[in-house]
């Protein structure tokens, strides 16, 4: 691909000049279009793409066949560590190449901060284009409103749970004649720990934290 065109240059301009020619020529060899593909499962879907791929005049192609949000992308990897400045990596559609839009965004800024661009030929984004880059800067705005979004939420959550008495999401502890109560119905042998721990509102290692306690405290005083 690269040999048609420069051939190509060559044929079109014979009269060009002879340095700036051979630098248009080298930073052509120096850049490529290289395709992406991923299917979860073996099917006709990686044919799709490879043919839109090739269409768009990708010269490499990379391909991750796999199953599971956290199984290992191979290609996707081998296609990371061949890239140069000035390569446009070409994927069918963007969640072939993120599985989450916070996934997205980090693979594209990790593009970005080594000069490769990427375009999605299913929705027509161009990251070396202007209207390109400002889909992804909306893009990453959604992913940060997000992130603030949960943190607020959290921290209500921790608000209302210490307003109930709790910290940190946490059961109060009991008071001693709670305590009391609960250890004998732990010795009484009468109820399992899942119907002591609900009836005094405590978790299971809260009330082991009293046994412990409890036999710690009998041995001093033996």
């Amino acid at each position: 691909m690269r040999q048609n065109r420069t051939a190509y240059i060559q044929q079109q301009f014979p009269l060009f000049n002879i340095r700036l020619h051979l630098e248009f020529v080298e930073y052509l060899d120096e850049t490529m279009l290289i395709g992406y593909a991923r299917v979860s499962t073996d099917d006709q879907l990686l044919d799709l793409q490879r043919d839109a791929l090739q269409k768009a005049g990708c010269e490499r192609m990379f391909e991750d066949t796999a199953s599971g949000a956290k199984a290992e992308r191979v290609g996707l990897t081998a296609l990371l560590s061949t890239l140069r400045q000035g390569d446009t990596v070409v994927i069918w559609r963007l969640d072939r190449l993120g599985r989450s839009l916070k996934d997205l965004i980090r693979l594209v800024e990790q593009l970005d901060a080594v000069g490769v661009g990427l375009r999605s030929l299913q929705e027509s984004i161009d990251t070396t284009s202007i209207g390109g880059r400002l889909v992804f800067h909306l893009f990453g705005a959604l992913a940060e409103f997000e992130r603030n979004l949960i943190r607020e939420r959290t921290q209500a959550g921790l608000s209302a749970a210490r307003a109930r008495g709790r910290n940190g999401g946490r059961k109060k502890r009991l008071g001693p004649a709670k305590q009391e109560l609960a250890l004998r119905l732990y010795h009484e042998r009468k109820h399992t720990v899942a119907e002591i721990c609900q009836l005094m509102g405590i978790g299971r290692s809260t009330l082991y934290n009293y046994l412990t306690e409890a036999e710690r405290n009998a041995q001093r005083a033996a």
